[in-house]
């Protein structure tokens, strides 16, 4: 993820847990998605955004040939080590960067891609445009964003039954940030108003998150992500109740065993001609 404020805080042991849990949970199939679109447009040079643990990379890695260069980029220096540590199949350039302000020359890439990072930037449009900037002419902007957290049913769970552990201030980061930005006229003014003159294109993907009990899900948005962050700076429940509560919620949804929850995403391709 990528931008500065307490949203996109991916430090401590954040980086981990969202490997461990959120990207089998929720990321990989989309990430295997996108990759595949990436490589769809047989690109020569290719520059990720907000790439957070590498979970794009790596299947960009895997899907792309061997000669296309690959960039990614974070502004979170922990997310990027994080990454790199893990590694890909080939060489990839690992840079830390601003989305708003790429380090890059004008015109340098066909493909900048980005996967559930767009929510977390400050100024969107400035962001679009920066991508803009960077791609050369009858490039690919290519990125993905969530559907409402309604329709993503272990974050809508989680929101909930927060909401009832701290009534008096409930940790809306779910339902604000990853979840918050769904309006696809919106994000067509953004593109817009970043200087996109083609149409984008939408495409939404529905598809199921299954994991071997309601724990992992529970951990997974409670301390794989800045929610944490949240429920840390409230009193009451600590951090191991609230994951307990969660978790008990989405058992009593989805039973107590192995559980499976829907979660939908949108697909925007835009070109910059």
């Amino acid at each position: 993820m990528d931008a500065p404020g307490s949203d996109a805080v991916f430090a401590g042991s954040i980086p981990e847990f969202y490997d461990d849990y959120l990207v089998p949970l929720i990321f990989e199939p989309y990430a295997e998605d996108l990759a595949r679109r990436v490589a769809d447009l047989v690109p020569s040079r290719v520059l990720e955004i907000a790439a957070g643990t590498g979970v794009v990379t790596r299947a960009a890695a895997r899907a792309v040939p061997g000669p296309v260069e690959l960039v990614a980029t974070d502004l979170n220096q922990a997310m990027l080590d994080h990454a790199e540590a893990v590694g890909t199949t080939r060489p990839v350039r690992w840079q830390q960067a601003d989305a708003m302000r790429l380090p890059f020359t004008d015109a340098s890439f066909d493909v900048v891609f980005c996967q559930f990072g767009v929510m977390f930037f400050p100024d969107k449009s400035r962001a679009f445009a920066e991508a803009r900037r960077v791609l050369r002419p009858g490039g690919t902007l290519l990125f993905n964003v969530w559907d409402r957290i309604e329709e993503n049913e272990f974050a809508d769970i989680v929101t909930n039954t927060l909401a009832g552990v701290y009534p008096d201030s409930p940790p809306g980061f779910l339902a604000r940030t990853p979840y918050g930005h769904s309006d696809l006229n919106a994000i067509a003014s953004d593109l817009a108003r970043a200087g996109f003159t083609a149409a984008p294109r939408y495409e939404t993907v529905t598809t199921r998150s299954r994991a071997a009990s309601a724990q992992v899900p529970a951990t997974a948005y409670c301390q794989g992500t800045p929610l944490r962050n949240e429920i840390e700076e409230r009193t009451g429940a600590d951090l191991a109740d609230a994951t307990a509560a969660c978790a008990a919620a989405i058992a009593k949804r989805c039973g107590s065993g192995p559980v499976d929850g829907k979660i939908q995403a949108h697909i925007i391709t835009v070109g910059n001609v």
